[in-house]
């Protein structure tokens, strides 16, 4: 019999929390992050409010309990979640609900559980929310007791293996709050805003509040919105009266007028702020601050994509929601400095891969000028390999209430401008049955946002014939992953078609293809970032990306960059081994001198020409060819430097240089910046490199290194991003791997210096300081 592991979650709402509330307070939201207790294990006595759980592990959450486990090619997860561990266990917080809150109503918000999460408040049972992926809420208003400690408990189960194709993680691996307001408040997620006229001199922002009733008569109110701009100005919107009887909600609609706009695109992404207020009489019951951006995009048959009346290919990645050896809890500083590399290479589109991510990855989505596709699920009722027991077993009874979440939660998100309601789906399309889940979920999604188009990532289409049987018809735009000129041909087939490219791959070929076609309005490259999962034993994550899962640049992502960056750029890689053999590596240290004879360089760049140069002497000029094909170069091994020099005009735009290394003999330590906030949002990566004399990384030295870290600060993980290392995340040693290993720092006081100590054999110890900062 396979053991069972449980983790349940019990909040037990702790002392303090609320010292600041009062009873004039119209909305406060806290943070319900800090001091957790965790309990790996099942014990389901945990639901009652008299257990005692003082010998549990103390812990702030986000947090992801799997990640921290071991990897074994025998774990349940398999293939799909990366052979890391699945199971059930337990949560507790405390909270004292003051005298003050009563008259209000209390609700608590997840932003995510990992999975198949059931909720209890004092023993009573809330809910039950089986995808992992979805924000929700409930209401405590009639359950809490004021003056007392409260317990909520959370039973979170991903015990049922395969679940995922990917891996998915375990725990409350998202932000947790209580949010307090008024019983006259803005219903949950009811606050919507969107940009229906835009000009060079004017937009009319259309803002609708929903208004909920919770107090015991007719209310006689106004609603009043007031849009402010990037650069602090206001613009304001009449008071609109609004009676509500008692136990009602009523959607009031509101028009400011924005003079001379500034729009937000991928170049500058300006962002406004429409504050609503609800006031009886002179009091404000409450008020709803949402961030939007004025814009406006639209498809077209002929000519693809249009942003700002601009036309533009979209130049996407996919990406999952895991941040390598982070887990599934991942801080937004991460997602931060991957967007940041992202857009280096030229990326501007990003397809969340399967799944709703969190709200922070489409708030930095929105103020770093990305275009989403937001993605609703995997499967809908057919499974798939290597994730039999997921979303496919709740589909049917989930999918309204998992897709309404999405989109109400998400739609006031400049950066969005596609829905997809599934991906690769197996449900037969070409029959009743699977066409009309697909226009339920189309229709759902028209009905809460009219503003975006909805598509789905098709699965080897002709098929299911949806080409010539209509089903394509019913798709706003029609996607497909991957067998590009497929979809080429059903373009030319009918030409009035919206296409673009869900899924597709690196090669050259797929590129032209978008390149060279106007009517392609973009493609989503599989994938932008490594990630955990989805690989044979013994590798353990994904490998085909423009980024290792620690947002190191891989060689195809340099080739990208060629392709799709406007910034002059040249970078040399070579094959691992002689005559053209192994993996492309960008350095010029072989493992063997002995055995290494002639070197395959090939070179990527936008400019027009490259020369290379071997210990300065030059092996020639190459213009780069119009097919995007990288130049290439069969070069005597040397050791010393090769160097490549792009030109345009005749005029040096662009340089790389590849050193051999000498014997390591010391650990350099690099942070990528020298302070982190005392916030969980923030977090420093610093690479270790195991270097000669020079500074050169040798890539042939691969010691265990050993962390410790002293000060106000603390080890998240350790990695080197290599895709068949079986070390753990958490923890304080780590193998490098060509030469190279990373560690992640994040600050636990608000001042103080963090000193990062790294050993290994053979080496003199090296230390980095960091300097601890306030949360802003």
């Amino acid at each position: 019999m396979k053991k069972r592991l449980f983790i349940t979650i019990a909040v037990i709402m702790g002392i303090g929390t609320l010292v600041s509330l009062n009873a004039q307070s119209n909305r406060i939201e806290l943070s319900l992050d800090k001091e957790w207790s965790f309990y790996l294990g099942d014990d389901s006595a945990a639901i009652q409010p008299s257990f005692n759980d003082t010998d549990w592990r103390k812990l702030d959450v986000p947090h992801d309990w799997s990640i921290e486990g071991e990897y074994n090619r025998l774990h349940p997860t398999g293939r799909g979640g990366g052979y890391l561990p699945a199971g059930i266990g337990w949560y507790r917080k405390q909270l004292h609900v003051p005298d003050a809150a009563k008259g209000k109503r209390l609700f608590i918000e997840f932003d995510g559980v990992m999975a198949n999460s059931d909720v209890w408040v004092n023993g009573t049972h809330l809910g039950h929310r089986p995808y992992g992926y979805s924000a929700f809420q409930y209401e405590l208003t009639r359950l809490v007791k004021t003056g007392q400690t409260n317990i909520l408990t959370v039973r979170v189960d991903n015990s049922k293996q395969p679940a995922s194709r990917w891996y998915a993680g375990a725990g409350i691996y998202r932000h947790v709050r209580l949010i307090c307001v008024n019983p006259i408040h803005m219903e949950h997620w009811g606050h919507f805003v969107t940009t229906p006229e835009v000009t060079d001199k004017k937009a009319i922002v259309a803002i609708e509040a929903n208004v909920k009733n919770q107090s015991n008569k007719t209310a006689k109110l106004t609603v009043q919105t007031i849009v402010t701009a990037p650069d602090g100005k206001t613009f304001t919107s009449p008071e609109m009266p609004l009676q509500l009887e008692s136990g009602k909600n009523q959607v009031q609609n509101i028009q400011v007028t924005v003079q001379n706009p500034k729009r937000w695109d991928i170049e500058t992404p300006n962002m406004y702020q429409a504050t609503t207020y609800i006031r009886q009489g002179k009091e404000i019951l409450d008020e709803q601050q949402t961030s939007f951006g004025i814009r406006t995009f639209r498809f077209d048959a002929q000519t693809g994509f249009y942003l700002n009346d601009k036309n533009i290919k979209i130049l996407g990645v996919c990406l999952h929601h895991d941040g390598g050896p982070l887990g599934a809890a991942v801080p937004k500083e991460a997602w931060r400095r991957r967007f940041e590399t992202l857009k280096k290479l030229g990326v501007n589109g990003i397809r969340t891969a399967h799944n709703p991510m969190s709200p922070e990855f489409y708030d930095l989505c929105d103020e770093m000028g990305f275009l989403v596709m937001n993605e609703s699920f995997d499967t809908w009722t057919a499974s798939k390999p290597n994730g039999t027991q997921g979303y496919n077993k709740y589909f049917r009874e989930w999918w309204e209430a998992d897709t309404r979440a999405m989109v109400m939660r998400d739609r006031n998100h400049p950066s969005i401008i596609l829905y997809s309601v599934g991906n690769e789906i197996r449900d037969r399309l070409d029959r009743p049955e699977g066409r009309q889940d697909f226009i339920n979920q189309r229709d759902l999604v028209h009905s809460l946002d009219p503003t975006r188009p909805v598509t789905l990532a098709l699965f080897r289409p002709n098929q299911m014939k949806v080409y010539d049987n209509g089903f394509s018809e019913l798709m706003d735009i029609v996607g497909q992953n991957y067998r590009e000129q497929e979809l080429v041909d059903a373009w030319h087939a009918k030409k009035d078609r919206k296409v673009i490219g869900t899924e597709n791959g690196h090669t050259r070929e797929t590129w032209l293809i978008l390149r060279d076609n106007p009517f392609m309005s973009g493609q989503f490259l599989w994938t932008g970032i490594d990630y955990l999962g989805e690989a044979n034993w013994p590798a353990i994550s994904w490998s085909a990306a423009l980024l290792d899962r620690n947002a190191q640049i891989k060689p195809t992502g340099y080739q990208r960059q060629s392709w799709w960056s406007n910034t002059p750029m040249v970078k040399m890689v070579r094959n691992e081994f002689n005559l053209g053999n192994g993996e492309l590596v960008p350095d010029w240290t072989p493992v063997d001198f002995g055995t290494y004879d002639e070197g395959y360089v090939y070179v990527y760049s936008n400019a027009e020409e490259v020369e290379l140069f071997l210990n300065d002497n030059s092996l020639g000029k190459q213009t780069v060819p119009n097919d995007a094909s990288p130049l290439f170069w069969n070069v005597p091994f040397e050791p010393g430097s090769l160097v490549a020099v792009a030109y345009k005009q005749g005029k040096e735009v662009a340089k790389d240089c590849m050193q051999t290394a000498e014997e390591a003999i010391q650990i350099r330590l690099t942070p990528e910046k020298n302070n982190v906030r005392n916030d969980w949002e923030d977090l420093v990566y610093v690479h270790v490199d195991l270097t000669d004399a020079n500074g050169i990384t040798n890539p042939n030295y691969n010691p265990v290194l050993n962390f410790k870290v002293s000060g106000p600060g603390k080890l998240v993980a350790v990695d080197n991003g290599y895709v068949q290392s079986h070390e753990k995340y958490v923890t304080n040693t780590r193998s490098s791997h060509r030469g190279k290993a990373i560690a992640i720092i994040q600050a636990t006081a608000d001042q103080g210096d963090i000193l990062l100590e790294v050993q290994a054999e053979g080496f003199e110890p090296a230390n980095v300081h960091i300097q601890a900062s306030p949360k802003k």
